[in-house]
C-alpha cells in the first residue's frame, strides 16, 4: 500500500512540474507588443472592410434603375 500512495505522489509531482514548465515556457515566448500589434492591425483591417463594404453598397444603390410603374 505505501508503495502505491507513492508512486502517486511522485506521479502528481512529476504531471505538475510538467504543467509548470509548459506554463513558463508559453507566457516567455509570448509577446504582450506583438499581441496588442496583431489586434490593432486586425482591428483597422476590419474598419477598412467594412468602409469599403459600405462605399460599395452605396454606389451599387446609387445605379440601380427606378422600378417601373
Amino acid at each position: 500500500m505505501r508503495t502505491l500512495v507513492v508512486s502517486l505522489a511522485v506521479a502528481a509531482v512529476v504531471v505538475l512540474a510538467l504543467v509548470v514548465f509548459v506554463a513558463r515556457r508559453d507566457r516567455a515566448r509570448h509577446s504582450p507588443d506583438e499581441d496588442s500589434a496583431a489586434i490593432r492591425r486586425a482591428g483597422a483591417d476590419q474598419h477598412r472592410h467594412d468602409a469599403q463594404r459600405h462605399a460599395a453598397s452605396g454606389i451599387a444603390e446609387r445605379h440601380r434603375n427606378p422600378p417601373s410603374t
